[in-house]
Formats: C-alpha cells, structure tokens, sequence
C-alpha cells in the first residue's frame, strides 16, 4: 500500500501502472471539496483491480459506508438472473405475480415496466412513517392498494425509496424468497463481497456513518430558492421530511437493507459486485450473459422524470450512467446513491466503477466529482499498456 499527499490530504491506497492520474484526481477532487473530505474509489477492468483508493477521517479501504440508492443496483442484479434463468418475464404483468397489486388501475402494468419506475405508485398519501420504510413487506402491502399518481406505464418517475420493495414483492411471490437473501446466496457470498443487504451487527464496528450534507452559501441560497413541495411529486417520492441521514445511521434500518436504499459496502465491494456482471470475477464466470446486459441496459422509456426531471437516464431497474459520463458505452448500467455513491459496468471497456463517501454530498445523488474521476478511469483504461494488452487478449 503507498500514501500518496496532497497539502491537506492523504490518499492511501494502491494503482496498477497506467492509472496513476486517477489518483491524482483523487487526491484533487478531494482537496478542493469544501465538505470535509473523505472517500472511497475502486476501479477493477476485466475483472482485476486497477484503482483501490481512500483517504479521510476515519475511513480504511473496508470501511463500509450506506451507499443508498446505488442498492438498486444490487437489488436489481437479482432481477436480471430471475430473467436470464427464465422464474421471471419481463412482459408478464406484476399482477400476475402478485394479484393484490391490480388495485386501483394497476392490473396491466408489466414488470418490464415496473422496473422502468412506471407504476405510478412512488409513495403513499400522508407518507410512510419512518420505521416502515426499513421494512420491504410493508411497503409492498400499503402500495399495492395505493391509487397510482399517473397512468401506469404512460409516464415515469423515479420510485426512489419503493422500488425495491415493489421489485422485491414480485421475486418473494414467484420464488418464495426476498431479494436479500438472494443476493447474499447468489452474489455477496459467492464472490465474497463486502456489500451487505441486510448488515450484521457483527459488522457494525466497520460502519462509515453518514454525515448531513454541509452545503456552500451559495448551495445553500440555492436550495432555499427552491424547496420542495409539500403536495409535489418530490415529497411524496422521498417521503419527505424523513431525514435519510439519521434514518440511515439508524441500525435497525440497516439490518433490514431495505432493497431501495438500505445497503453498506465499501467502493470495493460495488466495483467487484459490477466486475462480476461483465467479466471472469473472483475465479468466477460472469453472472450476466450479453443478452442479458443489453436487455437491462436499453434505453427505456423516452421523456422527462416526473419526480427528479432528468431525462431517459433509465434501463431495467440501472440508470444508464452514459448520461451523466458521456465517456461510457451504450451498453453501460449502474446505480448512483443519494450520499454521492456512484457504481456501474461499462462492457465496452471492461471498466466496473465503485465510489462512496462520507459526507452526504450537494445536491444528491451521484456526486459531482464523479465526473472528473470517471474521465480520468477512462482516459486511464484507453491508455494504459497492461490495459490495451489486456483488451487485446481477451
């Protein structure tokens, strides 16, 4: 392991020759963060590490902090080896997995749309209150009944703390299993990974708690210029004033890992978890065919998100993250998290990306250094000898 020094930071951790940028604009990004600084980054290509990078308070490489919504991602990995197997059709509707679900106009709704984040169902009147949101089986129930905020399968909105549990549902009804123990029997612990659904309180020790979001005047002007709507899509979306930070740092919620946002793991661990989708991983053969990549990746449904207002950045259950890395391939799939996490594949290179970090970063969601440090890994995977050897022979 080397230290490599900035005037305020020390980046530990190691690169293979070619990448040694990356820790560069590690140490960079970091240093000019205003936040107080702290972060994980891995990088494997072709299934080997190339990037295993931290640095800041209290952080080691197998710290494991709450990465949120990059959970997605591993909730929804499941999903795709339902498919690829055959238990699971994306075109059968939910109801026929789960009949109470054609409540309220919801019959037709395929899963294929469902993980396209068309329900409608983003939420409940009133909101969930926050011990419920931990549990995947009561979410699930509530919405089930709940009328739709637009026409299913019409529109799209981001179902930021309940598509897990809806996702989730379908799996429990056509395989009498959750998807945290099918994530932990197919995927965490056959590739020994330290990404947990669901975390045991013998790990608790080596838990990273989040830090609230500690925004700049101008973020702050910002954010005061445009605050939720009470009654808006946002609200309901996020269930807010849920404070996701203490509601995180919570044990209890995190012993559930709800299949939304309740995961931890350390940047290591979601490289790996997507390494083990698009290559040889762990002495392992990769869990996704081809096929399989290209049908969850596809571009989904065209248009404006009702809820976060970004556009057609969706495939089946992944964000597409070439939406926000222009870098990436087509066939690119992943999952940011509200803390500033962002994890995803990359076939066309081989690249499988992991960044976490401590401090719940402006505005949310995937944080905005990302965008240097994925330039960077790319530039670096483009360039670097043992890279385009690599490529060559595979």
């Amino acid at each position: 392991m080397s230290d490599h020094s900035s005037a305020t930071i020390t980046v530990r951790g190691t690169v293979t020759a070619g990448y040694e940028a990356v820790r560069d604009e590690f140490a960079a990004v970091l240093t000019e963060e205003h936040n107080e600084p702290g972060a994980q980054l891995a990088v494997y290509r072709d299934g080997r590490p190339v990037v295993d990078l931290w640095a800041g308070e209290g952080i080691e490489g197998d710290s494991l902090p709450a990465v949120f919504s990059s959970t997605k991602g591993a909730a929804h990995l499941v999903v795709a080896l339902l498919v690829q197997d055959g238990t699971l059709d994306l075109d059968r509707t939910v109801a026929s997995y789960w009949p109470e679900f054609a409540a309220e106009g919801k019959g037709a709704l395929t899963l294929r749309e469902l993980l396209g984040h068309r329900s409608g169902v983003i939420g409940i009147e009133g909101g969930f209150r926050e011990a419920d949101l931990a549990d995947d089986r009561v979410i699930a129930a509530r919405l089930a009944a709940q009328a739709p905020f637009w026409e299913p399968g019409r529109e799209y909105g981001y179902h930021a703390l309940v598509i897990g549990a809806l996702t989730g549902e379908v799996v429990r009804r056509a395989t009498g299993r959750s998807i945290q123990e099918l994530f932990e029997e197919r995927v965490r612990a056959p590739y020994g990974l330290d990404l947990h659904l669901g975390q045991p309180a013998e790990l608790e020790p080596r838990y990273l708690a989040v830090r609230p979001m500690n925004p700049t005047p101008e973020q702050q002007a910002e954010l005061g210029a445009h605050p939720f709507d009470p009654k808006g899509l946002q609200a309901v979306a996020f269930n807010v004033p849920t404070d996701l930070v203490a509601w995180i740092n919570t044990p209890s919620v995190r012993a559930l890992g709800p299949a939304s946002v309740g995961g931890v793991g350390s940047a290591r661990a979601l490289a790996g978890m997507y390494a083990a989708t698009i290559s040889e991983f762990a002495g392992r053969p990769a869990l996704l065919t081809p096929e399989t990549r290209a049908e969850f990746a596809r571009p989904g449904l065209a248009g404006t998100d009702r809820v976060t207002l970004e556009k057609d950045h969706f495939g089946l259950g992944f964000e597409r993250p070439q939406m926000l890395y222009p870098s990436l391939g087509e066939g690119a799939f992943g999952h940011c998290g509200a803390a500033g996490s962002q994890a995803f594949a990359d076939p066309a290179s081989g690249i499988a990306y992991g960044y976490t970090r401590r401090r719940f970063a402006y505005p949310g969601g995937a944080a905005p250094e990302n965008e240097r440090l994925v330039a960077a890994v790319v530039k670096a995977a483009g360039s670097s000898p043992s890279a385009r050897s690599s490529r060559s022979g595979a």
